[in-house]
C-alpha cells in the first residue's frame, strides 16, 4: 500500500520519527539521533519542495535528493514510505536477510534513492556530477545534497565546494545537519571547523544559516537557496538537535549508536504524541 503525501511538513515528520523509533526498536539498529535531527528538513523537502512521486524518478528533469549521511538509512526509509515512493509495508522489510532495506542506503535497490551511501562525505561530489551533468544536458530540476556537520571533515566536501563555485552551480543546494555532534564528541572536540557559514562563504558560495527545526525558516531558505545569489552553489546550515523530538535522546552522543529498548520506546511514543 503506497501511503498519500502528508501536506504538513511538521505531521510528517511526526509520523516518521514514530516509524523510526518503532522500526530501531525491533531491529536493533542506530543512528535514531542524526535521523531526529535531520527529519525536519527532509519533511519540508518532500512536502514543498522536491515534487517527487515515485512515477517521475527516472525524468532527467526531476529535483535530485542525495542523503551523504547515509548511515540515517531507517529515516530515509520511512520519508520515502509517507511521501508515497515506497510502499509502506516494506518498512518490515528493513534489516532482513535477503531485502533491499540495508542499514545504509544503496542505489538502485530502492526507489527514490540516488547514491550509495556508508563513507562519508561522497555526496557532495556526486551532487556536484549531477548538477553539472544537468547543466551541460540542459536538464531543469535542482540537486539537493544533505550532509552532517561531522561529514565536513572531509577534504571532499570543501573540494566539491571549491568546484560547485567555480563552475556557477547555481542549481545545487548544500544542506549540513548541524547538530553539533558526531561519533566520537562533539564537533569542537574531534575536529573544530570554526563558523561554517563563513567557511563556505569563501569557498565561493552563497550559505545562510537556519533552525533546522523551524519549517517556515527552512523552506524559505530552500526556495531561496537557487534564486538570491544566481551564479553560484547555496548552502544552509541547518543547526539542529541530535535526537530533536525525544527528550532522552535530546543532544545525547549515545543516541548515535543505541536503539530503544521498549520501554524507551514507550516513552518516545508518547512524547510523539502516539
Amino acid at each position: 500500500m503506497y501511503k498519500e503525501l502528508i501536506a504538513d511538513p511538521a505531521e510528517f515528520a511526526r509520523r516518521v520519527r514514530v516509524d523510526v523509533a518503532r522500526i530501531n526498536c525491533r531491529t536493533r539498529d542506530s543512528h535514531i539521533g542524526g535521523g531526529y535531527s535531520a527529519v525536519d528538513v527532509m519533511a519540508v523537502l518532500y512536502t514543498r519542495i522536491l515534487k517527487l512521486n515515485r512515477h517521475n524518478l527516472a525524468d532527467p528533469d526531476r529535483n535530485v535528493f542525495i542523503l551523504s549521511k547515509g548511515h540515517i538509512a531507517t529515516t530515509m526509509f520511512a520519508v520515502l514510505a509517507h511521501a508515497g515512493i515506497i510502499p509502506y509495508e516494506d518498512l518490515e522489510k528493513h534489516l532482513l536477510n535477503g531485502e533491499n532495506y540495508a542499514g545504509h542506503t544503496r542505489r538502485y535497490t530502492v526507489p527514490g534513492i540516488e547514491m550509495s551511501a556508508g563513507s562519508l562525505g561522497h555526496g557532495s561530489c556526486v551532487g556536484c556530477g549531477m548538477a553539472y551533468a544537468k547543466r551541460i544536458q540542459g536538464y531543469r530540476g535542482n540537486v539537493y545534497v544533505l550532509m552532517g556537520d561531522g561529514e565536513c571533515n572531509e577534504g571532499s566536501v570543501w573540494e566539491s565546494a571549491m568546484f560547485a563555485a567555480r563552475f556557477k552551480l547555481s542549481n545545487l543546494v548544500f544542506i549540513v545537519d548541524r547538530n553539533h555532534l558526531q561519533a566520537y564528541g562533539r564537533d569542537e572536540q574531534v575536529l573544530d571547523m570554526g563558523n561554517l557559514e563563513e567557511k563556505f562563504r569563501s569557498f565561493g558560495c552563497h550559505a545562510v544559516t537556519v533552525n533546522g527545526h523551524d519549517y517556515i525558516q527552512i523552506q524559505q531558505a530552500l526556495e531561496k537557496g537557487v534564486s538570491d545569489m544566481p551564479g553560484a552553489p547555496a548552502v544552509i546550515i541547518a543547526d539542529t538537535v541530535k535526537g530533536k523530538g525525544v527528550s532522552f535522546m535530546e543532544d545525547r552522543l549515545e543516541w548515535h549508536f543505541k536503539s530503544p529498548n521498549e520501554e524507551q520506546l514507550k516513552t518516545a511514543l508518547e512524547e510523539l504524541g502516539e
